[in-house]
Formats: structure tokens, C-alpha cells, sequence
């Protein structure tokens, strides 16, 4: 007899976030002037200041949308830019910000200067643990608890608008990618959503898929590692 092909259940609600326009992305605020910017796959966010736009990380599959979205909602050029880590999936458009400040943890610096890939230049500004930017009126709190999903990857932190971005550790509705994310440290990785809880968030920004994460993700992707 022939083989039943496999079928799989459909996504469920939880788990999908807003449709993708047929530009290929969504530009969303999520907060006072903090925009959510996805195609679906990958995840970014902007703050638009006073004194210009902050940026955290550039993925390619977006491109040159990431500077039409923001010129969507915004005259203001991207004038600060984050790395959140070194991986060329979330980051390998940031020579996009011609003329922004950019700024990385140390080990992010040491890890893009040895692949010397021109469309992820090196960065103007490092730090060890912490450092807070203060851009405008607007404060970005940038924070190293140790190496998780790859060494140097940071928490940011926006504490008047209470949206955390941290990439690869927590997948909003979904069970982590193969192998817990490829994550190079498992011990930090499995440590950092317990980080995360620790800041008072209300928006979680995780890096990928369809949609925003809130505590409640958190705390049940705790449960499933576990």
C-alpha cells in the first residue's frame, strides 16, 4: 500500500502575528516612536528621537526596505546604530547607515573585525557590560549578561517605552529553532530568558518570525526548555 503522506497541523492563532503587506513588510509602532519592522522572517526595530532615528540591527532579507520604511514615518536620518550581535542574518545590511554612530559589545567588535565584511562595518563605540545612549530626549540601555546565543549578544533596553529587544533566545509561539537556535553557549542561552524577566518589559522583540512576545512568552518558553 501506498505511504499516507504526512500531514501537519495548521499554525495556530497564537502564534501568527499580523499579514505581511504585499511590499514585503510591516512597519508597526509599538511604542512611543519605537517602531517594529518584520518581514515576516526576520526582526528589527527603530526609535525615532529628537535628534535623529536609532536603529538596532539590519537584516539583509529586508535590504534597502529597512530605509524605506523608516523614511515611511520619519525625514530624520538613522544617526546611531546598534549591533545586537555579530551574525550577518540580523546584521549584514547595517552599511546601510552611512554616517551613524555604530556601537557593539567588545566581543561583537573583535568577531567583525575578523570577518571583515564590508557590509557590516565595525563599530565607533564599544563596551564591556553596559552602556547607556542617550540620544534626544530618549534613553537606550545596552547590556551584556554574558555569551548565550552567541558571545556578545545583548539585551536593549528601552526603558521609557518598556520594549526589550533580545535576538535568538525567546521565538514568541514557537518552539526555538534546530538545535536551541545554533547557539554557541547553551548555559547562557538557557539563563537569559530569566535575564530577560528581570526588566520591567512590556514588548519583548525576538529577532524573528511573525510577531511581538510578551511575558507570558517568556516565561512559557521557560517551561518547555525545561
Amino acid at each position: 500500500a501506498a505511504a499516507t503522506p504526512a500531514t501537519t497541523a495548521p499554525v495556530p492563532p497564537p502564534a501568527k502575528g499580523p499579514a505581511i503587506p504585499k511590499s514585503g513588510y510591516l512597519v508597526q509602532e509599538i511604542a512611543e516612536r519605537t517602531y517594529w519592522l518584520t518581514d515576516g522572517l526576520y526582526q528589527m526595530i527603530f526609535l525615532v528621537t529628537s535628534e535623529g532615528v536609532v536603529a538596532v540591527d539590519a537584516p539583509p532579507t529586508i535590504g534597502n526596505n529597512i530605509l524605506r520604511a523608516i523614511a515611511s514615518v520619519t525625514s530624520a536620518p538613522v544617526t546611531h546604530a546598534v549591533y545586537s550581535h555579530h551574525h550577518a542574518d540580523h546584521t549584514g545590511a547595517m552599511a546601510l547607515y552611512e554616517g551613524a554612530r555604530r556601537y557593539a559589545q567588545r566581543e561583537v567588535a573583535a568577531l567583525l573585525r575578523q570577518a571583515g565584511d564590508p557590509n557590516r562595518p565595525r563599530p565607533d563605540v564599544t563596551f564591556h557590560d553596559r552602556l547607556s545612549v542617550t540620544v534626544g530626549e530618549d534613553l537606550v540601555e545596552l547590556a551584556y549578561h554574558g555569551p548565550n546565543h552567541s558571545p556578545g549578544n545583548i539585551f536593549t533596553y528601552l526603558p521609557a517605552q518598556r520594549v526589550l529587544m533580545l535576538v535568538d533566545v525567546v521565538f514568541p509561539g514557537w518552539v526555538p529553532f534546530a538545535y536551541l537556535a545554533e547557539s554557541q553557549n547553551i548555559p547562557g542561552w538557557l539563563e537569559a530568558p530569566a535575564q530577560a524577566l528581570g526588566y520591567p518589559f512590556q514588548t519583548l522583540v525576538g529577532g524573528h518570525l511573525t510577531r511581538l512576545g510578551t511575558r507570558d512568552d517568556v516565561t512559557i518558553q521557560q517551561e518547555y526548555i525545561a
